[in-house]
């Protein structure tokens, strides 16, 4: 299980933080010295969202640390401090009222993320006191589901394949007591999941199913779907160089389901957990899979493909069928799908589709709340004849370059369960150091989506 490093049971010797809205600042900074005021003023600080500003006394030690809230900050700035304060132990002395203590903590611990298989740290984190009012087991269960996908994603490709992936999900099935079960190489073809194996065929290491288990089937029964590319060269319609640098994160929907149902899973709340992992390298090779192939699928619908780097839409039209046949009451799948999602919302705000209203506000709100950004795309009918084919059941792209995260859902919509259904297309990367966000891998979308499954699941 990951450490997390960065929490203190010391009380007496920390540091004070106090987090402040810009309009306090003001009034907040009359009341103190001089010096505090002209050292606000070398840095412009007034309490800008983000900002800090480090207090020190004579002696050079730092007194106190001042973070700036914006307008309207929330929580998630604190993620900031866990980066930039110097290894030491803080506690949150003021801070707004309505602010929730567990999210400040796992604020803090989300920032004090580092990845460190290849490079230690030059430093140890700052560590937090556990602020009065929170839910330590709760905020360290998010923090580590968010930990353990980073660690996922942020992994190489060279270290990070198929059978790696593999062996991660066994390791969380042993953690949790999960039943685990894997169909690879030919064996996919022999239990009909085509896609799967068409993508994958080429890679030198072979394609594979991998579903986790775990509860008791007369309860509700929520399946999380992931796509696992551990490398996506595009395959014969080959990436551009820049859009093949970072295709290491093209997992990272298979992390985050693999990670949330682990802290699903560990919540213990009174819920089935099925979790399906589609697990391919998209390679080039002689036998790779080729624009204008005609591939069926587990549905027994037939897919021409258009584009051999539209390829995680389908592994995941078997996946989800599979899902499908376990009569989930709520489905989320999670995959890194399309450039276009980018070009329509940025690296920050992850669209999602889905075809229940009441998920679709219980999604919002989880997003509001934990400032993990989700937006709601239509799956708006009237492009569904654009996948249309002259000679299979449908592509596997639409028609021209527009609108191309919504052909993804639309796509996957063919083969979601029956049943309340949310695709995620989501980035699992940050470019730069954000609040709570160091740059890498990233879990975007899997704290809203807990927030949700929290309300739904947790008896009352």
């Amino acid at each position: 299980m990951t450490d997390l490093p960065f929490l203190t049971a010391a009380e007496l010797t920390t540091t004070p933080i106090v987090a402040l809205y810009a309009r306090e600042w003001e009034e907040w900074a009359a009341q103190r010295g001089e010096a505090l005021r002209r050292a606000a003023a070398t840095t412009d600080f007034k309490a800008q969202a983000g900002r800090s500003l480090f207090v020190t006394a004579t002696d050079g030690a730092i007194e106190r640390i001042v973070l700036g809230l914006g307008e309207d900050g929330g929580e998630i700035l604190f993620g900031v401090l866990a980066r930039e304060a110097p290894e030491g132990d803080y506690r949150i002395a003021e801070a707004p009222h309505r602010f929730d203590a567990t999210l400040i903590m796992t604020a803090w611990g989300l920032g004090a993320y580092a990845f460190t298989r290849y490079k230690p740290r030059r430093r140890g984190p700052p560590r937090l006191a556990i602020p009065q009012g929170a839910d330590r087991q709760e905020g360290e269960r998010i923090v580590r589901a968010v930990w353990a996908a980073r660690d996922l994603v942020n992994t190489p490709a060279n270290d990070m394949g198929p059978h790696a992936l593999h062996e991660a999900a066994e390791s969380v099935a042993r953690a949790c007591g999960a039943r685990c079960e894997a169909i690879v190489g030919d064996a996919l073809l022999a239990q009909n999941y085509p896609m799967i194996h068409a993508v994958g065929r080429a890679a030198k290491e072979a394609p594979r199913l991998v579903r986790l288990s775990w509860g008791d089937r007369d309860k509700p029964c929520l399946a999380l779907v992931g796509k696992g590319v551990t490398f996506d060269s595009g395959g014969l319609n080959i990436k551009p160089d820049a859009g093949m640098r970072i295709m290491k994160k093209d997992m990272g929907g298979a992390a985050i389901a693999l990670s949330l149902g682990q802290a699903v899973i560990d919540s213990g709340w009174p819920v089935r957990v099925e979790i399906t992992l589609a697990i391919v390298e998209n390679a080039i090779a002689g036998d790779a899979f080729r624009p204008g192939d005609v591939i069926a699928t587990r549905k027994g619908l037939t897919v021409e493909i258009d584009n051999t780097d539209a390829e995680g839409r389908l592994i995941l039209a078997d996946a989800l069928t599979r899902a499908g046949e376990d009569q989930p009451e709520l489905t989320l799948d999670f995959a890194t799908l399309t450039g276009a999602a980018r070009t329509a919302l940025g690296p920050d705000i992850t669209p999602f589709y889905t075809n229940d209203s009441t998920l679709a506000e219980a999604l919002n709100e989880g997003s509001a709340y934990t400032r993990d950004a989700l937006w709601r795309m239509p799956l708006w009918p009237a492009y569904e004849a654009d996948m249309d084919s002259p000679i299979a059941d449908l592509k596997n792209t639409g028609d021209g370059a527009m609108a191309g995260s919504i052909y993804g859902g639309l796509f996957l919509k063919r083969f979601a369960p029956t049943g309340a259904w949310a695709h995620f297309d989501t980035y699992c990367w940050s470019p730069k150091d954000k609040p709570g966000r160091p740059a890498g891998g990233d879990a975007q979308g899997l704290r809203a989506a807990y927030w949700a499954l929290k309300r739904r699941y947790q008896p009352r």
